[in-house]
C-alpha cells in the first residue's frame, strides 16, 4: 500500500470531501454509540506536506510520538504557541493561499469495539469541530477531508471497521482557506477541540429529522409535526400524542419562552431506533415591525458568548457550559448570540432546559479583508459560495431543533457580497419559522433584522423614534445592538442608559454586550497571558479580554452592574411617603415566582424587616404598594428602605432566596459632620500642630493624625488608564487616555506657595501642574480642628485654557499600615459615576487586598461610590458630600505602569526599593468610564469638567472594631 503526500485540499475553496450531508444532532437514542476522546498519540510538523501518510496503516509504530488530550488544542499542550489578533490574518493575505510554514499535527487513536457493539448496520464517525483542516483515515483507508472549524463533520465507516485495534488517524492543519473565513477575534488555537465518537446506526435507524412545534396564543394550542428521513412514530406521553412521522397534530400546550422553558418529553422511534426529543413549543415572527414570539414582542437582554476555558481553549466540558448557563440565568441575562460561530451542541441543549434566546451565528467572518478595502473578500466570490452554503447548512441542520435557537445569523463581520445572499436564501427556504439576522447588511436586503454594532446613545435613540432614515425595508424593521458595551477591564460604562433606551422604544429590542468571558491563558508567571505574551508577530494585545467575567469564572464589576441594570422587576417609589412602585418587566411570565421583602435601614444598618405583599402581576403591570410604618425604635440617622425579590422557590438555575431585583428608597438625608474650628495651630520645634495632628511647620505637610503616621497628601488627579480612557486604535472620538499622557497629567508637579498658620486655621496653598504646559489647578488647604478632631477642606480653582475633562480629583495619602476597612456608602463592589447602579448604600467591610478587581491587564479599579465615612488603619473619614474611596497596597503609578496582575507586588517601590503601605484616594469626582475601548466614550454628564471646586474631609481616630 502507498501512501503520497498530497496537500492540494488544504488551498481548495471547497469545504472538503467524502463527509456525509448535515443532519440534526442529538445527545443521544437507543443506538450505541463510541466516545474517543482521550489521550492520543501526536506528531507536530512545521510545514503541511513534511510527513508521508503511513502514520494512517495499521500497524504503524507511533511509540515514540507525543500525547494529547482530544478534545484539546496542541498549542495548549506544550506544542507550539497560541496566537490572539482581534481582525489581521496572521499571514499573508493572498486568497486562497497559505504560508508553506503551516503547523500540521498527526493524530493517532487505536480503539476496540466494545464487545457489546451491535452487528450488522451501518457506522458514522463524527467530529464535532476540528481546527482549521483535517484529513480522515480509518484503518488505512482515506475517509475525506473538511473544513468548517466548529461545525460538524461526518463519515460512513461500517464497512471498515474491526472488532479490535482499529487506527483513527486525522492530520489537522493550522491553516488552510478554510482560515480566511475564521478570522473571528478570538485566539487561533489549532487542534480536535470537539468530541470524537463513532455512533452505530442500525438498519431503519434515524437519519435526519426536523422537529416544528409551533404555538398559537390565540387558542393556546401547539401544532407539532416531525418530518424524518426514515417513517416512524412520534410520541409524546404528557400531551397524549401518538402519531406518524409528517403528521401534524394540535393540542393544548404550555408555551415555551425563555422565561418559562416548558418542554415535552418524547421520542421518534423507527424501525431500528428510538431517539429522545425535548419540545418546545414556540413561533417566532416578524410582526408589526417588531420581533415577536408567542404573539408578544421580546426585549434581548444579552450577551455575546465565546467558548472558552483559561485552560483548555475552546475545548469545554458540559459543566463548564451548564456553569455559563447558570451564571448568565443568575445574573438575569436572557439571551446569548454565540459570537462568532455554533457552540458546542450541547450548550444550546442547556439554552433549551434553562431558558434563553439564542441568536445562533454561522462559522463566518473575513474581519482581516478590511485591510484592503474588502478586495477579493470569499463572500463577494463565487468560487467561495459552495463553502459559504456548505457552514450554512451545517448549522441550520445541526441545530434546527432547538426551541431556544429563534435567529439565524449569517456570520459576523464578512463585509457584503453575493455569498451572503445566497445563504440567506437557502435559509430562509429551508426554514421559515425564524428570522436572519447579519449586523453587516446595513440595507437589511437579505436580513429581517436591523442590527448594529456599538451606536452611540443618541443614534441608538434616533433609531428608537424611527429617524435614522436608510431604505425603506430598514425602517420597518426592529433594531438590536448585536454587540454593545465593550466589556473590557473596568466597565462597561453606560449599560443603564442604554437600557432606558430599550425600554423607552418598542423598535429597541435590547442587545449583546461584548461579551461574555475574558480569553486570558493561565500562565504560570503572568497570570493570565493575552495577545503578545507568546511572542507573536501580530496580536491585538489585552483585546482578548474583554468580558463580563473574569478568565476563572468570577464576576466582573460590570455583570454585577448590567445583572442589576437588566433586573426583571422595577422598584422605585417614594421612601418618606411609604410607598413602593412594583413592575413587572418581564415578557411572559408574571411575578407569582417571587417573594418580596422589605428592610428598614438607618445609617445602613438595618433595625427591622419583614415580607412585603405584592400581586402577581402579569408582564408590564405595576402596582402601588404601601410599605409599613417606620419602626417606632428606629434611632435617629438616614434612612433607606431597601425592597427585595426574591426567588420564592428553588429553580433549576438558582436556590430559594436568590436575589432577582432590588430598590432603595431614601426615607432622610445624612447628616453633615461639624468641625467647630475651637483649636488654634501650634508652632512647636519644626512643627505646627492642630488638634489631633501634626504638620511640617516649613511645607505644611500632614505627618501624623494622633497616633497615625500620614504622608504625601496631596491634590491627585490622576488615574491608571482604563482600556476604555485609552479607547480603540481606530476610534475617530477624542481617546482621553491619550490626551491626559500628552498633557501630563500623570506626571503632576506639585509647588508651595504658602504656609499660613492663622487664629483658628491651618492653610497651605499650592499650584499643581504638568511640566511643558501652562494649565494647572490653583489648590488650597485648609485645616481647622476643634481638639479632637480635624477637618480638611479642599478648594480648586482651573489655571490655564482645559479642554478635557480630568480623570479624577481628591486627594491622595499614604498610611504605613492598614489591612480592614470597614465604610458607610456604596457597595459592596466598585462603582464609577456611569457604572453606579448596582451599589446600594449600606455598611461593609472588607480587606485593603479584597477591594482590588482583579482586572487581567491592571488599570483604574477598587472605588467605591457615595463614601459617607470610611476607617482603616486606625482613621476615620467623613465627608461633607458623599465621595468615591479607593485603597491599594502600591501607588497610582505603579498601577499604571503594570501589564499584568504579576507586576504588582505589594510594598515595592517604583525605585526597586521598599515602600511598604497603603495607598488611599479620596475623591471628590472621577471621570466617567464609558465603553470606548471598543464603542462610545462616557456621555458629557459623566465627564468630570475642570471646573471650581470644594470638598472637605473630617478625620478623627477610628473607634475599635466590636468584639466578635
Amino acid at each position: 500500500m502507498s501512501f503520497p503526500t498530497r496537500t492540494d485540499y488544504v488551498e481548495d475553496v471547497s469545504p472538503g470531501s467524502g463527509a456525509l450531508p448535515p443532519r440534526a444532532w442529538y445527545s443521544s437514542s437507543d443506538a450505541a454509540s463510541l466516545p474517543l476522546g482521550g489521550s492520543w498519540r501526536f506528531r507536530l510538523s512545521d510545514t503541511a506536506g513534511a510527513q508521508d501518510d503511513s502514520f494512517a496503516a495499521p500497524g504503524y509504530d507511533a511509540g515514540d510520538w507525543a500525547e494529547v488530550s482530544v478534545p484539546g488544542h496542541w498549542v495548549l499542550q506544550g506544542h507550539g504557541s497560541p496566537a490572539y489578533t482581534n481582525h489581521l490574518y496572521p499571514f499573508p493575505v493572498d486568497p486562497p493561499r497559505v504560508p508553506t510554514e503551516n503547523p500540521t499535527g498527526d493524530h493517532l487513536r487505536v480503539f476496540d469495539l466494545p464487545a457489546d457493539w451491535p452487528a450488522g448496520g451501518d457506522a458514522v464517525l463524527r467530529f464535532d469541530g476540528v481546527e482549521s483542516c483535517a484529513r480522515v483515515w480509518l484503518n488505512g483507508a482515506e475517509l475525506g477531508e473538511f473544513k468548517g472549524s466548529r461545525l460538524p463533520h461526518e463519515f460512513a465507516v461500517g464497512p471498515l471497521l474491526r472488532t479490535s485495534g482499529n487506527v483513527l488517524a486525522v492530520r489537522v492543519h493550522q491553516w488552510s482557506a478554510g482560515s480566511y473565513l475564521e478570522d473571528q477575534d478570538q485566539w487561533w488555537l489549532p487542534g480536535i477541540f470537539r468530541d470524537v465518537t463513532l455512533l452505530h446506526r442500525p438498519a431503519d435507524g434515524v437519519r435526519d429529522f426536523f422537529v416544528h412545534a409551533s404555538y398559537d396564543h390565540v387558542s393556546g394550542t401547539g401544532t407539532l409535526r416531525v418530518d424524518s428521513d426514515v417513517a416512524g412514530r412520534v410520541t409524546v406521553p404528557d400531551l397524549g400524542v401518538d402519531v406518524p412521522t409528517g403528521e401534524p397534530v394540535t393540542v393544548p400546550v404550555e408555551p415555551w419562552t425563555a422565561e418559562t422553558p416548558r418542554l415535552y418529553d418524547g421520542v421518534l422511534a423507527t424501525g431500528g431506533e428510538r431517539v429522545p426529543l425535548r419540545i418546545g413549543f414556540r413561533t417566532v415572527e416578524l410582526s408589526d415591525g417588531l420581533i415577536k414570539v408567542n404573539g408578544r414582542p421580546v426585549l434581548f437582554k444579552g450577551v455575546n458568548r465565546h467558548e472558552w476555558h483559561p485552560e483548555k481553549g475552546r475545548a469545554l466540558d458540559l459543566a463548564t457550559m451548564r456553569e455559563d448557563v447558570l451564571l448568565m440565568k443568575r445574573h438575569n441575562i436572557n439571551a446569548v448570540r454565540t459570537s462568532h460561530y455554533p457552540p458546542h451542541p450541547a450548550f444550546l441543549d442547556l439554552c433549551d432546559e434553562y431558558g434563553l434566546w439564542v441568536i445562533d451565528e454561522c462559522d463566518l467572518e473575513t474581519h482581516g479583508f478590511t485591510e484592503q478595502g474588502w478586495r477579493d473578500n470569499p463572500v463577494d466570490d463565487d468560487r467561495w459560495t459552495p463553502a459559504l452554503l456548505d457552514r450554512a447548512a451545517r448549522m441550520v441542520e445541526r441545530d434546527k431543533n432547538h426551541p431556544s435557537v429563534v435567529i439565524w445569523s449569517l456570520g459576523n463581520e464578512a463585509g457584503t457580497g453575493r455569498g451572503l445572499t445566497a445563504m440567506a436564501e437557502w435559509i430562509h427556504a429551508r426554514d421559515a419559522s425564524r428570522l436572519v439576522h447579519y449586523e453587516g447588511d446595513h440595507t437589511c436586503r437579505d436580513t429581517d433584522v436591523y442590527s448594529r454594532m456599538y451606536a452611540s446613545h443618541a443614534e441608538v435613540e434616533r433609531i428608537g423614534r424611527h429617524l435614522d432614515g436608510g431604505p425603506v425595508r430598514r425602517r420597518e424593521l426592529p433594531f438590536i445592538l448585536c454587540e454593545y458595551a465593550h466589556a473590557m477591564g473596568n466597565g462597561p460604562g453606560g449599560l443603564a442608559d442604554y437600557q432606558r433606551l430599550f425600554e423607552a422604544h418598542d423598535r429597541l429590542q435590547g442587545g449583546f454586550v461584548w461579551e461574555w468571558i475574558d480569553h486570558g491563558i493561565a500562565h504560570p508567571e503572568l497570570g493570565y497571558a493575552y495577545g503578545g505574551d507568546f511572542g507573536e508577530e501580530l496580536h491585538d494585545g489585552n483585546f482578548v479580554c474583554d468580558g463580563l467575567l473574569f478568565p476563572d469564572r468570577r464576576p466582573s464589576p460590570g455583570l454585577v452592574e448590567y445583572k442589576k441594570v437588566i433586573e426583571p422587576v422595577a422598584i422605585t417609589g417614594d421612601g418618606a411617603a411609604g410607598t413602593v412602585r412594583v413592575t413587572n418587566a418581564y415578557d411572559f411570565a408574571d411575578l407569582s415566582a417571587l417573594a418580596f421583602s422589605w428592610s428598614y435601614e438607618v445609617e445602613g444598618e438595618s433595625v427591622d424587616s419583614g415580607s412585603l405583599p405584592v400581586p402577581a402581576l402579569a408582564p408590564g403591570e405595576s402596582a402601588e404598594v404601601k410599605l409599613p410604618a417606620v419602626p417606632v425604635a428606629a434611632p435617629a440617622g438616614e434612612a433607606h428602605w431597601t425592597v427585595r425579590a426574591v426567588l420564592a422557590s428553588g429553580t433549576a438555575w438558582a436556590p430559594r432566596g436568590h436575589v432577582v431585583a432590588w430598590g432603595q428608597l431614601p426615607v432622610s438625608a445624612r447628616r453633615t459632620p461639624y468641625v467647630a474650628a475651637t483649636a488654634r495651630p501650634a508652632p512647636g520645634d519644626g512643627v505646627i500642630t492642630l488638634g489631633p495632628a501634626v504638620f511640617d511647620a516649613r511645607t505644611g505637610a500632614l505627618r501624623t493624625i494622633g497616633t497615625v503616621p500620614v504622608t504625601g497628601l496631596r491634590l491627585d488627579v490622576w488615574r491608571a488608564t482604563t482600556d476604555n480612557d485609552e479607547g480603540a486604535a481606530w476610534q475617530s472620538d477624542l481617546r482621553y487616555g491619550r490626551v491626559w499622557r500628552r498633557l501630563g497629567l500623570h506626571r503632576m508637579r506639585h509647588r508651595l506657595d504658602a504656609v499660613e498658620a492663622g487664629e483658628d486655621a491651618l492653610t497651605v496653598r499650592t499650584r499643581v501642574a504638568p511640566a511643558g504646559r501652562e494649565l494647572g489647578l490653583s489648590a488650597v488647604y485648609r485645616w481647622t480642628s476643634d481638639g479632637d478632631r480635624l477637618r480638611l477642606t479642599v478648594s480648586t480653582v482651573p489655571d490655564g485654557d482645559w479642554t478635557v475633562p480630568l480623570p479624577r480629583l481628591g486627594i491622595r495619602f499614604r498610611l504605613a499600615a492598614a489591612d480592614r476597612v470597614r465604610w458607610y456608602g456604596g457597595g459592596p463592589g466598585e462603582a464609577y459615576p456611569d457604572t453606579r447602579t448596582a451599589s446600594r448604600i449600606a455598611r461593609w467591610q472588607s480587606t485593603v487586598d479584597e477591594l482590588q478587581t482583579p482586572y487581567v491587564r491592571p488599570q483604574e479599579n477598587g472605588a467605591r461610590i457615595d463614601v459617607r465615612w470610611v476607617e482603616l488603619g486606625g482613621l476615620r473619614v467623613e465627608g461633607d458630600l458623599a465621595y468615591w474611596f479607593t485603597a491599594r497596597r502600591w501607588t497610582t503609578e505603579q498601577l499604571d505602569a503594570a501589564a499584568h496582575r504579576t507586576d504588582l507586588v505589594p510594598g515595592a517601590a517604583s525605585d526597586g526599593g521598599s515602600a511598604a503601605g497603603v495607598w488611599v484616594n479620596l475623591d471628590h469626582g472621577q471621570h466617567g468610564i464609558g465603553s470606548q475601548s471598543c464603542g462610545p466614550g462616557p456621555l458629557p454628564r459623566y465627564h468630570l469638567r475642570a471646573e471650581p471646586a470644594e470638598f472637605s474631609f473630617v478625620f478623627s481616630p477610628a473607634a475599635p472594631p466590636k468584639a466578635g
